[in-house]
């Protein structure tokens, strides 16, 4: 009996081992590549090219990394699953959340790993004019062209600030757990650049 006992309590640990290898895989592995902008160069049409190299920005765009700062309603979501966060914050006024539960309380100038908490200084959710969690594609495009809807942003400045700005680089290096966004930032730049000068045209959907 003692035998059949070790052998089955073996098997548990066997399992509950492979469990976290298995996470630990998919946590820390690759999160995919970013077509480059000459990969679309086949693409005779120049409107239909845009509207396909926005269609590859949009890996990221609609990536959990993004999205879960972009929230439909007043409250962020967190984690790959895109859970509320909890504590339950809210958006508040500066998007820094409320008097009695700020931002920067828990969210301090870079990610803790050993309490699995994300960090930036500028950390903050995103306006509310800016959200596109539940949107198409095409009304996410619309909308990041929109200086009303934008944060006031050009075309061209939406090169810096996807390609460049340090808080949106959060999302390729967003700590142990979490799966950082397709490709790389300057990747993603180069990717609106090219859309920009193809004349930033929309995907149908």
């Amino acid at each position: 009996m003692k035998s059949e006992m070790r052998v089955k309590l073996f098997v548990v640990v066997a399992a509950l081992f492979t469990g976290l290898l298995s996470a630990y895989a998919v946590a820390d592995g690759p999160s995919g590549t970013l077509a480059p902008p000459e990969s679309f160069a086949t693409i005779a049409d120049t409107s239909a090219r845009s509207a396909a190299i926005f269609t590859e920005l949009g890996k990221v765009l609609t990536h959990q990394r993004c999205v879960n700062c972009h929230p439909a309603g007043d409250r962020p979501r967190q984690g790959d699953q895109a859970r509320l966060h909890q504590p339950p914050v809210e958006r508040g006024v500066d998007g820094l959340g409320l008097t009695a539960m700020r931002c920067p309380i828990c969210h301090q100038q870079a990610n803790f790993d050993p309490g699995r908490m994300p960090g930036h200084p500028e950390w903050h959710i995103a306006p509310r004019e800016m959200a596109w969690e539940g949107k198409t594609l095409s009304e996410i495009c619309t909308q990041v062209k929109d200086r009303e809807r934008n944060g006031g942003r050009s075309v061209e400045d939406l090169i810096h600030h996807i390609g460049t700005d340090t808080l949106v680089g959060w999302a390729w290096a967003p700590g142990y757990g979490r799966q950082p966004a397709p490709g790389t930032q300057k990747e993603a730049g180069a990717l609106v650049e090219a859309w920009m000068k193809t004349g930033a045209a929309c995907p149908a959907k």
